[in-house]
């Protein structure tokens, strides 16, 4: 594509290399064959060497250095020669601006194509926000098994010991040294509180935060470290019909896990914020009395009470579930339990989850922490 740099006579004998660029004479009025102005009309790298004086193998050997292509004028390759016009500098730098905007772009959207890649695999355990985000391995995404395994290790049992006796209920650890979200109704007028993890060690606990208008409550680990935190979800996406897993300790059955299905969305339930009532919720078969519907279950709520919106669910929670996990099937953590219903009548023998049970959404808790930990609003 270089011999559009030469006359039209000159094509006759394409070694005279003295003339080649004698195309470019000042005042050149010969009109040059068709064929030749189509060829000129195509885009030229003015950097590319004109073809030399000598034996045309040798020129081949030395176009084999394609990096000339990138060079600047007047660098060593490709230096025009004094008659011709010089190199205009834009040229160069069309070939270098599109790799800065590749490169800009690939920067853009990195983080984001690792996160896919992230998700493919299965390979990232990170805590977030999103519901999309998985901390089930690949090979048991979507099972209950796959579910348990990632999640039991974050969920604690918790004994509480007051002057009206003793309490079980469940936890979730929200940081690996040893921050755990449960209802307030679990630990309120506790005197000391225990908590179990699933490899059987225990810990003494002290409450940080309490809001009881909320049924929150966040306690702390002495010496605990290198705990396994649970991965927040978004309540905010979660739809009827979602399938969901629950682990607690019900009747102090530690790392029970029953599932089921998100049956329905912002229920209004009612529960006492009196301190007494918590009690009522111990591995003895008692229950924590709510309101829901204009009805009340498992008792007398008692004259202190506050409602919040809720999770209904069909997955079987029992006395000692509450304060434990309500779980997606990617394994984030979607809700506090915090309520279940089982017959007024029924003995401790016959006892057990009719499949109306509730959960405080994660959002709420997650909305509430930093009143939690500067002491809550109790």
């Amino acid at each position: 594509m270089t011999e559009s740099f030469r006359r039209s006579g000159e094509y006759e004998n394409p070694y005279q290399g003295q003339q080649q660029h004698s195309g470019y004479a000042e005042g050149e009025t010969q009109q040059q064959p068709a064929y030749l102005q189509q060829q000129a009309s195509t885009p030229v790298n003015p950097e590319w060497p004109p073809p030399p004086a000598y034996d045309p193998a040798t020129a081949a050997s030395a176009q084999a250095a394609p990096t000339a292509l990138l060079t600047e004028p007047g660098s060593s390759a490709g230096t025009p020669e004094a008659g011709a016009a010089p190199a205009p500098r834009r040229r160069t730098r069309g070939p270098i601006a599109l790799l800065a905007a590749v490169a800009f772009v690939a920067a853009a959207i990195g983080g984001g194509t690792a996160y896919g890649i992230q998700e493919l695999t299965g390979s990232g355990t990170v805590a977030s926000s999103s519901t999309s985000t998985s901390v089930v391995p690949t090979s048991q995404k979507g099972t209950v098994s796959g579910v348990a395994t990632a999640v039991s290790p974050s969920i604690v049992e918790i004994n509480a010991t007051s002057n009206a006796g003793e309490s079980t209920g469940s936890g979730v650890i929200i940081t690996s040294t040893g921050e755990i979200i449960t209802n307030n109704h679990v630990i309120s007028g506790a005197s000391q509180i225990k908590a179990t993890t699933s490899n059987g060690k225990t810990y003494t606990a002290e409450v940080v935060g309490t809001d009881s208008k909320k049924d929150l409550a966040l306690i702390k680990l002495r010496d605990a470290s290198g705990l396994k935190a649970a991965t927040l979800g978004d309540s905010a996406g979660v739809k009827v019909g979602d399938q969901v897993v629950a682990i607690g300790s019900p009747e102090g059955l530690t790392g029970t896990v029953t599932s089921g299905i998100v049956s329905a969305l912002d229920r209004d339930v009612t529960v006492s914020t009196d301190e007494s009532q918590g009690q009522q919720q111990g591995g003895g078969g008692g229950q924590w009395p709510f309101e829901f519907g204009g009805r009340q279950f498992n008792g007398d709520t008692g004259s202190s009470t506050t409602t919040y919106k809720a999770l209904q669910t069909d997955a079987s929670l029992n006395p000692g579930n509450s304060g434990g996990a309500l779980i997606d099937m990617n394994g984030n953590i979607i809700g506090i339990n915090s309520a279940m219903y089982s017959a007024a009548d029924a003995t401790s023998s016959s006892a057990g989850s009719v499949g109306l049970g509730f959960a405080i959404p994660i959002n709420t808790v997650k909305a509430d922490l930093s009143t939690l930990r500067a002491g809550g609003s109790d």
